[in-house]
């Protein structure tokens, strides 16, 4: 990964097409983030990611495969941070699951649309000592920049709804904890290894990728702080459900 140091980002319009700047983020992410910062649009790809995810899901919840998926996962998350799930609970979580697709759009809000705005902001404020020198970097880019990385996280929804349909349960479709067989599934590593989400990497490489553009830093070492704060997550929840005296 380099630097993306030679790249002023004046705000003047481009002519990569849409559909361009979506491929361009999986075949050419730093050329692509060249173009967008210099003309910022964020609004079309979070509209399409959105739709995206919503749309998998919702098609999924409403499967008897899928409601019950997800009646599963409510179940094993609710024990797994030491819940316990009797008859009258397991009722409510079946009445739920019966709006999945309504509980598809809600999450695809929260982590599409609501997430990007959100992490954009934090963004703007962790990295503002590394703009010293720099041309100022305005929130909006830093939200275009965020919402394209974002079609990364869009494939995997893509990828895995379909796999959840024929496994019969939710999952991403590449974890650690896949790559590693023989762990004891109870583990306090398998669960860490659970966490770790191939496709958040791939995303947080290239979100790193799209930073540096925009700061005029090593992609590299804006992607260790991104990975360091992933991981430190990832323990967070895990030490969590560790102390409730969960089980999966």
């Amino acid at each position: 990964m380099t630097s993306g140091a030679e790249l002023p980002v004046p705000l003047i319009p481009h002519s990569k097409s849409f559909s361009a700047r979506i491929l361009g983020i999986f075949i050419a992410p730093k050329s692509t983030f060249r173009t967008i910062a210099r003309a910022p649009d964020w609004l079309g790809v979070l509209a399409l990611t959105f739709l995206v995810n919503a749309g998998v899901w919702a098609v999924v919840f409403q499967t008897p495969v899928g409601r019950f998926a997800l009646m599963d996962r409510w179940e094993s998350s609710a024990i797994a941070f030491g819940q316990t799930v009797d008859d009258d609970r397991y009722a409510a979580l079946e009445t739920a699951s019966e709006r999945g697709a309504i509980y598809a759009v809600a999450v695809a809000f929260a982590a599409g649309p609501l997430l990007a705005v959100v992490l954009s902001g934090l963004l703007v404020l962790a990295l503002r000592p590394l703009s010293s020198g720099v041309e100022r970097v305005a929130y909006s880019q830093v939200l275009a920049v965020v919402a394209h990385a974002g079609v990364i996280l869009a494939l995997r929804e893509v990828v895995a709804a379909p796999i959840t349909y024929v496994r019969g349960a939710l999952g991403s479709p590449l974890t650690l904890r896949l790559m590693l067989s023989g762990l004891d599934e109870g583990s306090t590593f398998a669960r860490f290894a659970s966490g770790i989400d191939m496709f958040v990497l791939w995303w947080i490489v290239v979100l790193a990728i799209g930073l540096s553009v925009l700061y005029r830093r090593p992609a590299r070492g804006l992607a260790v702080r991104l990975f360091g704060v992933y991981v430190a997550m990832v323990v967070i929840l895990v030490t969590t459900m560790a102390v409730t005296g969960g089980t999966q």
